[in-house]
């Protein structure tokens, strides 16, 4: 039998190392070719790494949420024949715990003559202590030393509600214990222990990237916000009237399309806004193509698939796309490619958008337009309030390369066009 060590292989694109978020093997399980040893995460994509060869797992190189480098060992696997290295186990001595110790018996001393002793007076247990007792009088103040306090502060319990057994009622470490093992105030409800347990979760894969992504552009990008009302109500009516003309070879409209189609006009007359931002090389690359990521959440946490060259899509197209890459983000199916190249970012919270948001732009995007939800509210038109549907979009742009006063009129045009929709498929 040899040793066969199974090394991360270069995952493609330049990438030098790879986070583990999921082994598929254990130490001691017998794997055959092919079988997948471990998924690794690099940028967005997952990869799983397969076994080149049949063998048993004898140790694994890392754990769930260790980042290895490209060519760092993975598994190191039992294999018939000569193996890439051979490794001699060592056997390893195992001392007992002291309980164990404890409970060895040692060896038995000679026998000595018995001795009479004098008899032994059964020792009478006493009474446990009350743990609770009456509320005390308003204003007065238990008797108790500073660390009982301090326990008591961190633990929630109102040491009023606490029978001291010390002198003059003072109470102990004993008492309070006691109290918090289920002790209760005779006639009056039973007080509750605090729940002081902790639950550490350990950040791994997809959601260890978002985060990394996240305080990366918080900490790199100079964020400022903006918001603007808008009225939708021509834009719903108008796609409440597409929708009815049921059609196989067309999806149900979204308000994400409209918003998408008015973004590329938009951004015809403010190209900076579809730009990345290499703040290294102070340098702003304008794109012509206009490549939307759409924020999508998934059961994995948050991503960004990218409908590209939306500049050539119409309406329907642009549904379609949409659709077609939410479900490829929730069921894991969405490329490299897919997920990445994005030129600017649509954010929507949906039915949950709240009234205002903060959106985090996509670094190295300058801008993030955020939608929130719709309402329908009095509007004053002159003469009367009249009902209208109403729609925050809440923006973020990168104040180091995008004015306030450019963001602004750059939302403004935004706004105009979902306003009235039918300015939105009007070809200049």
């Amino acid at each position: 039998m040899g040793i066969r060590i199974i090394k991360l292989p270069d995952v493609g694109e330049g990438v030098a190392e790879a986070e583990l978020v999921e082994w598929h093997v254990t130490v001691g399980q017998s794997v055959l070719e092919d079988h997948v040893l471990a998924a690794v995460m690099t940028d967005k994509a997952t990869v799983e790494i397969p076994s080149p060869v049949a063998g048993t797992v004898v140790a694994l190189g890392a754990e769930v949420g260790g980042v290895l480098a490209v060519g760092a060992e993975l598994v190191r696997l039992e294999v018939a024949g000569e193996g890439s290295e051979e490794v001699a186990a060592a056997p390893r001595e195992t001392t007992p715990a002291p309980a164990e110790r404890a409970s060895t018996p040692a060896k038995a001393p000679a026998a000595e003559p018995a001795v009479p002793t004098a008899p032994v007076t059964p020792v009478v247990p006493k009474p446990a202590r009350p743990t609770s007792g009456p509320p005390r009088a308003p204003g007065e103040k238990p008797l108790a030393s500073p660390a009982v306090r301090r326990r008591a502060r961190d633990a929630g319990v109102d040491l009023r509600q606490v029978r001291g057994s010390g002198p003059a009622g003072r109470i102990g470490h004993d008492d309070l214990d006691g109290f918090l093992r289920g002790g209760s105030t005779p006639g009056t409800s039973s007080v509750r222990a605090a729940d002081t347990g902790i639950e550490t979760v350990k950040i791994i894969g997809l959601r260890r990237r978002i985060a990394q992504k996240m305080a990366e552009s918080k900490r790199r990008a100079a964020h400022f916000a903006y918001v603007e009302e808008v009225d939708v109500t021509a834009l719903e009516e108008l796609r409440g009237t597409l929708n009815a003309e049921k059609r196989q070879d067309r999806p149900r409209l979204t308000l994400m399309p409209f918003l998408m189609r008015a973004l590329v006009k938009a951004i015809a007359d403010f190209p900076e806004m579809n730009a990345l931002y290499d703040d290294e090389g102070e340098t702003l690359e304008r794109h012509g193509g206009v490549h939307i990521g759409i924020a999508t959440q998934t059961p994995s946490g948050l991503m960004v698939p990218v409908a590209r060259h939306c500049e050539a899509r119409g309406l329907w197209d642009c549904a379609t796309e949409v659709s077609r890459l939410a479900a490829a983000a929730r069921d894991g199916t969405a490329t490299r490619a897919e997920l990445s190249g994005s030129t600017i970012t649509i954010t929507s919270l949906g039915a949950l958008g709240g009234i205002v948001s903060t959106p985090v732009i996509n670094r190295p995007e300058v801008a993030i337009v955020g939608v929130n939800k719709q309402v329908v509210r009095p509007v004053w038109q002159g003469a009367q309030f009249v009902p209208r549907t109403m729609m925050n979009l809440s923006s973020s742009f990168d104040h180091r390369v995008i004015d306030g006063y450019v963001a602004a009129r750059f939302i403004q045009r935004l706004k105009s066009l979902l306003e009235a929709p039918a300015t939105i498929f009007i070809e200049e």
